[in-house]
């Protein structure tokens, strides 16, 4: 019984679960789009992006240094969310160095949806007996 709780109690502190695919491939390709509009706005071809192609380009022609504050400040954001999962991970007990550091990886990389995973979890407390 001792055992059982231990592991259990071992498992909690070491807790980390990765981001579902369909949300990281949406910042992967945010991001990555979003890098390419600030910092290579020359290579992107305008007129086969349909729509996003045109608008994107009326932003790059009269808004560039709003997007390339937004850009830096989607990346402060995502500081910032780091930051809160490793408040979330103690106060979670997540005390385990190596599940912290994803966690802190995995919400610096994508965000969202990653820290709405650790703000979903909820440790199971042993029974006091």
């Amino acid at each position: 019984m001792v055992v059982a709780q231990s592991e259990a109690s071992k498992a909690a502190t070491a807790y980390f679960r990765t981001a579902r695919p369909l949300p990281l491939l949406v910042t992967i390709l945010g991001l990555g789009y979003f890098a390419w509009v600030v910092f290579w706005p020359q290579s992107i071809p305008y007129q086969s992006l349909g729509p996003l192609g045109l608008f994107t380009q009326y932003l790059v022609d009269h808004h560039h240094p709003l997007l390339h504050n937004g850009y830096w400040l989607a990346w402060l954001i995502h500081v910032g969310e780091s930051l809160y999962a490793m408040v979330l991970c103690k106060s979670k007990g997540i005390t385990n160095a190596r599940a912290q550091l994803l966690w802190f990886l995995q919400t610096f990389l994508f965000g969202i949806a990653s820290l709405s995973i650790l703000i979903a979890y909820k440790p199971k407390h042993p029974k006091k007996t």
